[in-house]
């Protein structure tokens, strides 16, 4: 538009000649208030005569040096505010007084002694007046250091409860951010302004954003329910606007709301998932005061686990990984972790708040770069840490990878559990917990089905125990996917997206179970300590989520467009490549229809038919002798007749 071209232009301009037309400015509205002073005194609206000169010219003389000794031309007009304002009241004030003495207290020659009252009185007005006409005028108008225009956002405030209100007040000196108004399901408050911004209802939500040309949607509803929550994300769906939240209600310190609060959708938002509080007592029953071992402790379930395991003060944690790299990472970030939990003690202690006898014990924090697969090694780290608990989360989980690097994906994931569980009983382990999969749930894939094995050895072995009466309880916890782990589809996606597409899907049908990592590390602590032995823990991953609408959704939340046959002015294409060897349509988490309930709301108990021991054993040794030979189709019948439910996909 060519009023926006008038303002980028000006906006372009070098910063010297804006300062140049400002005080220009200045002085055409000193000239025009002494007009407008001797013109209200006198009633007289001519031409300037001596005395009008003289006051004018002493208007300048005053004002020019004030204005710039109290920064009046270091604002920028677009972003002034109060703080500016306050310096123009100061200037004014001291003009004022200096223009008062000069032409009312003393008197100059035939010039009304009332004009050292007006002039000042208009003056104020007309250079207020014309900075925020200029703020008003530009606001909306951007410019880089080249002076090409920036567009801002143009925001609605879901929620005008106190967390939107603070929200929009924090707002209010962001220059990159206009908000248009808020949305609030309270009648009450629907038609309402609330400092000066409108309240508008959720009725129309995709007619008022097309109206207002909205760019984003800011959530600040922390109190909501989640599935009220879910509606109004839901809603947002294809409005091609961004969409942002504050934390929720608990996740909020006391005191203001500030704009760097807002995040994108976390992936409950997304999935329309509520977390269950842990309980506490499950979470401590075998950590607080117990030497507790991670296996595959640099991954992304087991570093989720040393995270919150190192909250409940072990005695010990010990970390053991087969990746230099990941295991470096996990523990020097668990590091900083436990001396930051030894600050606070001792911020207590200095504070009077506790005593150095309440102080929690130091947790000793003990690397081992290990493979679970070398006995010696593993027996060496049991004899000299003796742990009471060990969470076995070590596995190679990527489905193409292992189906074609079978041999290597089951020695790993099904002899290096049975290497783990063997050594844990020779060493009395209090708890044994196997991090185990849905993908053990007739199998289609290697990885699912070494799975469903290391679920068979950890079976046998509690058997196997309770048979010679020792105590090692062993038990595994079966979930979805995790979003966030390594190779999962959200950060793939969110990656695609970024990079403006395509996003990459096998199957528009495919669906699996999802959770995020904290809540499925917590719910796994939580499983390990009901178990009585041998016990097959499902966790409750709510429905099952189409992929395809998880992609779409994300999409449209991020402001975009799909690509579709029907919307070809699209912004991100989605593309079927075809399901991948092994790949299964959709996912179960249970083998049998008996699950039983426990204390604990998301997690159930199956009952699962196993091999004892002694038959396993001798399946175990025709399966080595099987990876022995390298031969995929040896080492795949040895599969099927250790799981029956076993069927590798024919992916044609």
């Amino acid at each position: 538009m060519p009023i926006n071209i008038v303002k980028q232009s000006l906006l372009g301009l070098p910063r010297l000649i804006k300062r140049g037309l400002v005080v220009f400015c200045d002085v055409l509205i000193c000239g025009l208030s002494v007009w407008l002073a001797f013109g209200l005194r006198l009633d007289w609206w001519g031409y300037f005569q001596n005395s009008q000169w003289m006051v004018f010219a002493t208007s300048i003389g005053l004002s020019f040096p004030l204005f710039v000794s109290f920064g009046l031309y270091r604002a920028i007009f677009r972003y002034i505010g109060l703080i500016a304002f306050s310096s123009i009241v100061r200037a004014f004030i001291v003009y004022s007084g200096i223009f008062f003495c000069i032409f009312t207290i003393f008197g100059v020659g035939s010039v009304p002694r009332s004009i050292g009252v007006i002039q000042p009185i208009l003056l104020f007005i007309g250079i207020g007046a014309c900075r925020y006409l200029a703020r008003s005028w530009l606001g909306g108008i951007k410019v880089n250091q080249k002076g090409s225009h920036i567009p801002q956002s143009v925001v609605l405030i879901y929620g005008a409860g106190s967390a939107g209100r603070q929200l929009a007040a924090s707002l209010s000196s962001n220059n990159e951010i206009i908000c248009k108004g808020f949305i609030d399901d309270g009648a009450h408050l629907q038609g309402s302004t609330i400092n000066g911004i409108a309240v508008y209802s959720s009725a129309n939500l995709r007619g008022l954003i097309q109206q207002l040309e909205v760019s984003d949607v800011l959530l600040a509803i922390p109190s909501v329910s989640s599935h009220r929550r879910s509606e109004i994300i839901t809603s947002l769906n294809d409005c091609r606007v961004r969409v942002r939240t504050l934390p929720r209600f608990t996740d909020i310190a006391s005191g203001k709301v500030k704009v760097s609060d807002l995040h994108d959708l976390d992936m409950n938002d997304l999935l329309g998932r509520t977390a269950v509080p842990p309980k506490v007592e499950l979470l401590e029953k075998n950590i607080r005061d117990q030497a507790v071992l991670v296996t595959g402790a640099g991954g992304s379930i087991g570093s989720e686990l040393c995270r919150q395991i190192i909250k409940f003060s072990p005695k010990s944690l010990i970390l053991i990984d087969n990746s230099e790299h990941s295991l470096y990472l996990i523990y020097e970030e668990l590091k900083g972790v436990i001396a930051g939990l030894d600050n606070d003690c001792l911020a207590m202690v200095d504070d009077n708040q506790v005593s150095s006898i309440d102080r929690a014990p130091s947790i000793e924090l003990v690397p081992y770069l290990a493979s679970v697969r070398d006995k010696d090694s593993l027996k060496k780290i049991f004899r000299d840490k003796l742990p009471n608990t060990v969470f076995h989360a070590a596995a190679y989980k990527h489905v193409p990878l292992v189906e074609q690097n079978s041999a290597e994906g089951i020695r790993n994931n099904v002899f290096g559990t049975l290497v783990s569980a063997q050594v844990s009983l020779d060493f009395d382990v209090s708890n044994f917990i196997l991090v185990s999969t849905d993908k053990a749930v007739r199998p289609t894939n290697v990885m699912g089905a070494s799975k469903r094995i290391a679920e068979l050895v950890l079976q046998a072995m509690a058997d196997l125990a309770a048979q010679r009466n020792q105590s090692t309880i062993f038990s595994m916890v079966r979930f979805g996917n995790v979003l966030g782990l390594s190779g999962s589809v959200a950060p793939l996606f969110s990656s695609q997206i970024a990079q403006g597409g395509p996003i990459t899907l096998t199957h528009p049908e495919v669906t699996r179970y999802f959770m995020t990592i904290p809540e499925a590390a917590q719910l796994v602590v939580q499983a390990g300590a009901m178990a009585v032995g041998g016990d097959v823990f499902v966790l409750d991953m709510g429905g099952p989520v189409r992929i395809y609408d998880l992609a779409t959704k994300m999409v449209y939340l991020s402001g975009l467009l799909v690509k579709d046959e029907k919307t070809s002015y699209g912004d991100i294409e989605i593309k079927v490549t075809g399901l991948r060897p092994g790949e299964k349509l959709y996912e179960e988490l249970l083998i049998g229809d008996n699950p039983q309930p426990t204390t604990h709301p998301k997690i159930m108990k199956a009952h699962e038919e196993f091999l004892p021991w002694d038959h396993l054993q001798q399946e175990l040794e025709k399966l080595i002798l099987a990876l022995d030979t390298g031969d995929a189709r040896l080492i795949k019948d040895a599969l099927k007749k250790l799981v029956p439910g076993y069927y590798p996909a024919q992916v044609g």
